[in-house]
């Protein structure tokens, strides 16, 4: 039932027609996260959107990612905590399941070019008029109007769309796409579930959804505010790659160690400054001031020489313990192994051994809890989920039989 239907007074709630009694007792020792009771309609995306459901499936949201039937391969690698069902949207009956399904939910997460879910007669206005609490995500690289919101696209074009890729790169190289993190993820999918959850606590006040027009370019430019925000104090008055924070100053890079490894130097404060020079053995007085732009060469020369000159674990024995803000850049082999991480059980493995970030960020009482089984397979939870919304037996015997579902026959039956 969508969040808010619970008529706690009674232990019923109604559900647009379907009565479903809630056994609190037998729930009551469940651990409740923050977004226990929140249903989620994910249609079946790449990349941002599933990085979106994830989010909220680990903070408790049920998230039901909704596949095509005859997928020969599920691309989705964020399915974590995440139900699937299959359904022929080539198929008017498949359509009205979809509509059931969204109307009676509190959030869709739709990640589609503009128009397609229109066509369908799925768009968002249609959705609202019957559920008016609806929360209605659109999740797009150029967002729903202007003149690139129709074009194809990806990370490294949205990014180039923000301006942020220009300030990107090495000096007197090309611009550099740091990996596909900045639209995709930061810019896409976690700007968008920010909203979700922005539309879910305005919906506590107004009672009503809306639509979230949600533009990786414009994402990943508002996540880039202090870049624009910051250039009137001086930041950014050089070329890319020759200022403070875009690896042009010497004490805000990374090195390599005599063992192949590398650790980053983040020693901007001068009291920070002070203590990594310390730890190199190098008299602050032979060298030229640490703000000398023109003389950073130079430095940089010389701290390539001495941090080549011991391991990186000989490094860290030394820095450790000090604010000269060094530290060992680790592989995601290493990453979990490192004492702070450990002591903080920053990463999780899954049920097949797999390793991943734990969520973020770690709330007092209501922290994530995320499901660590094995992620869905395409269709496994088709019955179960339609159960759940008040379908009745026959009827999802008819659709299966009509192909107008698909439930995986190894991990699930009618």
């Amino acid at each position: 039932m969508p969040m808010g239907a619970m008529k706690l007074n009674t232990g019923v709630c109604r559900n647009r027609g379907c009565w479903v009694e809630l056994r609190f007792q037998a729930i009551a020792h469940l651990h409740i996260m923050a977004l226990s009771g929140v249903r989620v309609i994910e249609l079946a995306g790449l990349a941002p959107a599933p990085f979106c459901g994830m989010i909220l499936a680990d903070f408790g949201a049920k998230v039901i990612r909704v596949d095509r039937t005859k997928a020969s391969m599920d691309l989705d690698k964020q399915a974590r905590g995440k139900l699937s069902v299959a359904i022929n949207l080539k198929t008017p009956k498949g359509v009205d399941l979809l509509r059931k399904l969204c109307v009676h939910s509190d959030v869709v997460i739709e990640p589609y070019r503009k128009g397609v879910m229109e066509k369908l007669g799925l768009g968002p206005q249609e959705m609202l008029k019957e559920n008016p609490r609806l929360i209605y995500a659109r999740l797009t690289g150029y967002g729903q109007t202007g003149l690139y919101a129709n074009a194809a696209g990806h990370d490294i074009n949205y990014l180039a769309m923000s301006g942020l890729l220009s300030r990107l790169g090495r000096s007197g190289e090309k611009p550099y796409a740091p990996l596909n993190l900045l639209a995709d993820f930061a810019g896409g999918g976690l700007t968008c579930a920010l909203g979700i959850v922005l539309a879910l606590l305005e919906r506590t006040r107004s009672g009503r959804g809306q639509i979230i027009d949600s533009s990786m370019v414009e994402g990943a430019a508002y996540v880039g505010s202090f870049i624009w925000k910051s250039g009137s104090i001086g930041l950014w008055s050089r070329s890319r790659g020759e200022n403070m924070l875009d690896s042009g100053a010497p004490f805000y890079d990374t090195y390599q160690t005599s063992d192949g490894k590398y650790v980053a130097l983040g020693a901007i404060e001068p009291q920070f400054y002070q203590q990594l020079l310390k730890g190199l053995e190098l008299d602050d007085k032979k060298l030229p001031p640490q703000m000398s732009f023109n003389d950073w060469p130079e430095v940089r020369r010389i701290f390539t020489e001495r941090f080549a000159s011991k391991t990186q674990a000989e490094w860290l024995r030394i820095f450790d313990g000090t604010d000269a803000c060094v530290t060992p850049v680790l592989s995601f082999e290493e990453v979990s192994s490192h004492p702070h991480n450990q002591e903080r059980g920053s990463f999780v493995k899954d049920s097949c051994g797999e390793e991943s970030p734990r969520p973020a960020p770690v709330l007092s009482r209501t922290p994530a809890e995320p499901n660590l089984t094995s992620e869905p397979v395409i269709g496994q939870h088709t019955v179960r989920v339609l159960e759940e919304y008040g379908f009745a037996p026959g009827d999802i015997s008819s659709m299966l039989e009509a192909g107008v579902i698909e439930c995986s026959a190894s991990k699930a039956k009618l």
